[in-house]
């Protein structure tokens, strides 16, 4: 049972209260705009569609607007601002080495730069960028970043430690508009703020060149926006209500394109989506018809798009990426045919199989592996003396296997003769 239904006046004078506070503030001198407050709660109270936490949510989001736009708001906006942005930038060129795991992000970031093809475990999108920024500094893309300790030396490097501190930047500020959305409490969004600004390890992370600034940066982004769109309940479908929904699903896509562990944010979300929309199925104002605009809608923007995203960034990376490089053994032949420098480039294949030719044998199941031997022996006492067999990730000319039959010899001057389905065949390997 609602409020109204139970004690009108009660309702009536709770209003009244809260007008009462807000023309204090208004005397204060630290917010502008109080009747917001008041003309909110009473269109809301006029249509008498408004629970308790609905009237909490509008008095919340409105009255973070007023914090946010007043005088006091603003400047603390442009301090947090400040000082993050300092403090993430000071002596971003030192050291002037390789540190930690630049050696993997910042190679993969030339990877992109000249068109080399590789594998990694993470999705592309966060590479992609550091490697965008890299060429949009003047980065050429040829430093090794071969291990830590290595001096770039006159390789310009500091435009994608650059962009890294950019984004490590934003998450300060996030921090402080989501506190604000949250509780309409400045100190709270203050402290929220400065726990991050001096927070040595967020500061450390955010100077270097690596995904976990970017990843981040969509986190928080996320969680704002999705902040942001439930201030939006009491304005469905307006262009606030879409932007701020839009928003969530395009950093949605974003931080599961960096790193999977970007999924812990849509499982928020969703966890959000899924209350909001029990909240709505429960409302009986609202028509199923309603209803159904409200599902399609999240479905579009938190479920279509981020997967739609996802899917560019991937074919983004495949574009870009056509040149043989250290990961074309991880897939097929046919694919390793398309990319420009491989041995399998445009290469004629044939149609049957003979003895005495030459292969590469690959479990296309379990991680891709070839068919491999070497010169070490099996230990004594195990096996034939023979060499090791084994299955190898990478491409490598102990790969390389002749086809031969069980028996006898192959005449190289002799008719060809290939391979039939049900044969029995003996592979000897090539060294």
């Amino acid at each position: 049972m609602s409020l109204q239904n139970r004690h009108p006046g009660l309702r009536h004078r709770a209003g009244g209260a809260s007008l009462q506070t807000a023309k204090v503030v208004q005397n204060s001198g630290s917010c502008e705009g109080p009747n917001t407050i008041g003309s909110s709660f009473q269109q809301c109270h006029a249509a008498g569609d408004c629970s308790n936490s609905e009237t909490s949510m509008v008095f919340r989001s409105t009255g973070a607007s007023l914090i946010a736009n007043s005088r006091c708001g603003v400047c603390c906006f442009v301090l947090v601002i400040l000082l993050s942005f300092a403090t993430r930038f000071y002596n971003l060129s030192e050291p002037a080495h390789v540190c930690w795991d630049e050696t993997h992000f910042g190679k993969m970031g030339s990877y992109y730069i000249n068109g080399t093809f590789f594998f990694d475990v993470h999705p592309p999108l966060g590479k992609m960028l550091i490697g965008l920024a890299g060429y949009l500094s003047g980065y050429n893309g040829t430093f090794p970043f071969q291990k830590p300790g290595d001096r770039y030396e006159q390789h310009s490097y500091v435009g994608m430690r650059a962009f890294c501190a950019f984004l490590g930047s934003c998450l300060v500020p996030f921090a402080y508009l989501i506190v604000l959305e949250l509780t309409a409490s400045l100190p709270a969004a203050l402290l929220a703020a400065f726990i991050l600004i001096f927070d040595t390890g967020c500061i450390t992370i955010s100077q270097y060149i690596l995904l976990d600034p970017v990843l981040m940066f969509f986190i928080m982004g996320a969680v704002l926006s999705m902040a942001r769109f439930n201030s939006q309940k009491n304005r469905p479908f307006s262009a606030s209500w879409w932007f701020w929904l839009a928003i969530t699903g395009i950093n949605l896509g974003g931080a599961l394109g960096v790193k999977f562990v970007g999924v812990f944010v849509i499982l928020l979300v969703g966890q959000n989506t899924a209350c909001d929309l029990w909240r709505l199925l429960g409302d009986l104002n609202i028509t199923m018809v309603s209803f159904g605009k409200h599902l399609l809608a999240r479905m579009l923007c938190l479920i279509v798009a981020p997967l739609c995203l996802y899917t560019a960034f991937f074919a983004v990376h495949f574009i870009t990426l056509n040149k043989s490089g250290p990961g074309d053994g991880f897939y097929s032949s046919a694919f390793q045919s398309r990319l420009v420098g491989n041995t399998l480039h445009n290469a004629s294949m044939p149609e049957y199989l003979a003895y005495g030719s030459i292969i590469t044998l690959k479990n296309v199941r379990t991680a891709g592996g070839y068919l491999h031997s070497h010169w070490h022996l099996y230990p004594e006492g195990v096996g034939a003396k023979q060499q090791q067999i084994t299955a190898y990730t990478h491409k490598d000319h102990n790969n390389l296997w002749i086809i031969k039959k069980p028996t006898e010899n192959i005449d190289p001057l002799g008719p060809v003769e290939f391979v039939k389905n049900g044969d029995v065949i003996r592979l000897q390997h090539r060294e």
